[in-house]
Order: C-alpha cells, then sequence, then structure tokens
C-alpha cells in the first residue's frame, strides 16, 4: 500500500532526515554537557580572564587535571566552541582561546544572548526521569522541587529578559500602566514571583513604586530577598512566602503581574481570580506566557517544538502534582489562557501588540 506523506518525500528520505536529526541531537546534547563541565570548573572563566592558553596552564588554572584538560579543549575547538591560536605538533603546546562573542553567550548572565542555563535545563530532566516515569505510568505528576537546578535555569534565562526589556520596552507599551508606574506611589503585586528578576526589574526602572513578590515556595523567596537587599532596593521590593489567594491583600494593588506562571498551576482560573481581587480601582492584571501557536498545527515550528520539551518533561508533570488539576502544560494556546480569565470574572482579554519570539502579553481588567 502506498503512502501519502503531507512533505511528499518517500519514506526513504523521511528515514534518512530523523537518523540525521537525531544524530545532530546527539551532538547537541553531547555539546550541552561539555558546556557545563566548562562552566562548572570554571574553564570559560579562566580562558576569559588569561587566556589563551595551554592544556596545562588551563589545568593549573582551574585546578583540574591536565590529560581532562586537554581533551576538554580538543573537544571545544573541533565543535567551533573555542578557537586554536597557537598550533602545534605537540597537543599540550597548543594554545586556545575563547571568542569575545562566546564570552557573551556563555559568561555573561544579563547578555540577551545568554545560553548558559541551558544545560540545566537537560541535567535537571535527566535527574528527575526516575519520578517523570512513575507519573507518566500513573497519571500523577512531579512536583517542582523534585528537579533539582529547574529553578535556577528559569531564573537565569529569564533574568536578561527581565532586565532589558520589562521596564525598557514591554511595560511602555502599556501607557497607561507605564505612566501610572512612573508617577510614584503604585502598588504592584508580582504572583509567582520565584526568584524575584521581575520584580527587582520593576523596582529598579520605577524608584516611586512599591513591588510585592507572592511566591509559595520558600526557598525561592530567600533567593530573591537577598538579590533585592543586593541591589539596594530592599526597602520598596520584598517577598513573601504567601499563597495568591490567602493573604489580606486584596483590593490594595494598581498592577498585578503573572510572568511565565499561569500554565503551570494546576488551578489557574482560581489563581487568576486571586489576582483579580488583589487589584484596587481602576488596576489591571499583566500575564506573561509562551507565545504558541494560536492552533495545533504538525509539523510545527522551532518554538512549538521547544515548549513541548518542556511540556513533556517539566510542566505538565508539575502542573499535575496538586490535584485536583486541569494539566495545561506549557503549550497554553491564547483561546485556553482567555477561558480561564473568564472563569476568573475578568470582563476583558486583551493581547498586547508586544513583540517578542517566545512570549506572548495578555492584559486582563475586571
Amino acid at each position: 500500500m502506498s503512502v501519502s506523506h503531507p512533505s511528499g518525500a518517500s519514506d526513504a528520505a523521511r528515514r534518512d532526515a530523523l537518523a540525521g536529526r537525531l544524530f545532530e541531537a546527539t551532538l547537541g546534547a553531547f555539546d550541552l554537557l561539555a558546556v557545563q563541565l566548562g562552566l562548572e570548573l570554571g574553564l570559560y572563566a579562566a580562558l576569559r580572564d588569561r587566556g589563551p592558553l595551554t592544556p596545562l596552564e588551563l589545568a593549573s588554572r582551574a585546578g583540574i587535571a591536565a590529560r581532562y584538560a586537554r581533551e576538554w579543549l580538543e573537544h571545544q575547538a573541533v565543535g567551533g566552541l573555542l578557537d586554536v591560536v597557537a598550533r602545534a605538533d605537540d597537543p599540550d603546546a597548543r594554545r586556545y582561546a575563547l571568542p569575545a562573542g562566546h564570552a557573551d553567550v556563555l559568561l555573561d548572565p544579563e547578555n540577551p544572548s545568554t545560553m548558559a542555563p541551558m544545560p540545566l535545563v537537560l541535567l535537571a530532566a535527566t535527574r528527575a526521569w526516575p519520578d517523570l516515569l512513575a507519573a507518566y505510568r500513573t497519571g500523577g505528576g512531579v512536583d517542582w522541587n523534585t528537579y533539582p537546578l529547574i529553578s535556577e535555569a528559569q531564573e537565569a534565562a529569564n533574568r536578561p529578559v527581565f532586565r532589558h526589556l520589562l521596564a525598557q520596552e514591554w511595560l511602555p507599551a502599556i501607557p497607561d500602566v507605564h505612566e501610572r508606574l512612573l508617577a510614584g506611589g503604585a502598588r504592584v503585586a508580582d504572583v509567582a514571583s520565584g526568584g524575584g528578576w521581575s520584580s527587582i526589574a520593576m523596582g529598579r526602572a520605577y524608584p516611586g513604586i512599591e513591588v510585592h513578590g507572592l511566591d509559595l515556595d520558600a526557598e525561592a523567596v530567600a533567593r530573591a530577598t537577598a538579590k533585592a537587599q543586593a541591589a539596594g532596593l530592599a526597602d520598596r521590593v520584598t517577598f513573601h512566602v504567601v499563597d495568591a489567594q490567602d493573604h489580606g491583600l486584596d483590593g490594595t494593588f494598581d498592577l498585578v503581574t503573572v510572568f511565565e506562571a499561569v500554565h503551570d498551576m494546576a488551578r489557574p482560573a482560581e489563581v487568576l481570580a486571586a489576582a483579580r481581587r488583589l487589584l484596587a480601582p481602576g488596576g489591571t492584571v499583566l500575564v506573561m506566557d509562551e507565545k504558541v501557536a494560536e492552533t495545533f498545527t504538525a509539523p510545527g515550528d522551532e518554538i512549538e517544538r521547544l515548549m513541548y520539551g518542556y511540556s513533556l518533561f517539566f510542566c505538565l508533570a508539575n502542573g499535575l502534582a496538586d490535584p485536583p488539576s486541569v494539566g495545561t502544560g506549557t503549550v497554553m494556546r491564547p483561546a485556553t489562557l482567555r477561558a480561564y480569565a473568564e472563569a476568573a470574572g475578568f470582563a476583558e482579554v486583551t493581547v498586547l501588540p508586544i513583540e517578542h519570539d517566545v512570549f506572548r502579553f495578555y492584559r486582563l481588567d475586571p
């Protein structure tokens, strides 16, 4: 029987393409793990600060064994992550350098090009693998705290976008909200504030406002509090271990934000209803979540593939860890968010004209 494929490709061509794709994926996985070695062991930092270096020099600077240093350097050079700047027949005499642009990607946590958190995502999934397999078999969930490193990875991935875009582009694109924050005296509730970078970015940009980060994760709140203190904002940016539905703060905030969190919630309509109750008269809720396609389409683009990957290994399982759960997953389409907001009692839901490759922005008005 002849099988017709949407792409028009033959079975053999599709087979070969898949084999090639998985081979490239294997190379990518090795690259991520090798990058994590370079980050944890301080190899990239040594090359940036003291390079170019030979394997023996790198081993001495970073405190690792020389034979491992040589193998790592050769792997990185073969893959194009490092440059060989002094070639020699003796492998221990070669000198390796970290290109300046690569240092931006690997070593600058506030650079918009950073990809340093990505290896942590892979490691977090593999370390939680037994729990994830059990969840798939039983229909249960995997709590966020079961994944080592995932909170740190998410915080690190979002840090540069909050630092460079939240108050510089995104909030100014909502003129009435931006003007209210600039006027001073406004109160902001950052629901599911996590490690606090969004709260800190708002507090830094609008010196007359007060920001309260609300989160259930005590460890995240502790990290966020330390960051606010280090930034000199502890008098105006504070964090609380609190359930968004039980806090005694209703009716006191001009703006409530929920950044990249609604799709993880077991009962998002209930949390959005709690966010609505937080609002003072004239206040609004801003939701940022993943910019997935508006409808399911297969094959999908790279962003859709990325979000389904996050959903398979993290977000769906986390959402199902707190039953009863609607089980949204990472791929929360606009119609789904709209339904949650309407169930929460919001009268108007607007997709905002803010352009970003990964995130979509919603304004929810009572």
